[in-house]
């Protein structure tokens, strides 16, 4: 890994988690806005109807937004991987031994349990 990914103090792990779960909440949004706009096609009135215009409007750019973030996400992923796959390859005994040293860790920590 890179120093950049050290220095802002977010593990890539928990990051990815919770961007994890905040693009399924707002996938999970989305999909119930559509289905209460659907819901609500058949009511009448101007009001209605320019509302659900508008709400309609509003949800595909929220799509396109979730599409730009999901690249983007996936492209810094791709990126750390990429790193993280150098770092092997340049200094192969130290992951070694930084993979064994997390396994004893995580060993430990269960082992308490």
């Amino acid at each position: 890994m890179t120093s950049k990914h050290s220095q802002d103090g977010i593990k890539p792990t928990q990051s990815a988690v919770d961007t994890d779960q905040l693009l399924a909440d707002f996938k999970a949004l989305v999909a119930d806005a559509e289905a209460l706009i659907g819901a609500t096609a058949d009511q009448g009135g101007e009001g209605i109807a320019q509302i659900r215009a508008q709400a309609q409007d509003s949800l595909a750019q929220a799509k396109a937004n979730l599409a730009d973030v999901q690249d983007e996400i996936t492209s810094k992923a791709k990126a750390v991987a990429a790193d993280a796959d150098a770092f092997v390859h340049q200094k192969p005994w130290q992951s070694v031994g930084i993979a064994a040293g997390l396994g004893l860790l995580i060993g430990l920590l269960i082992s308490r349990r």
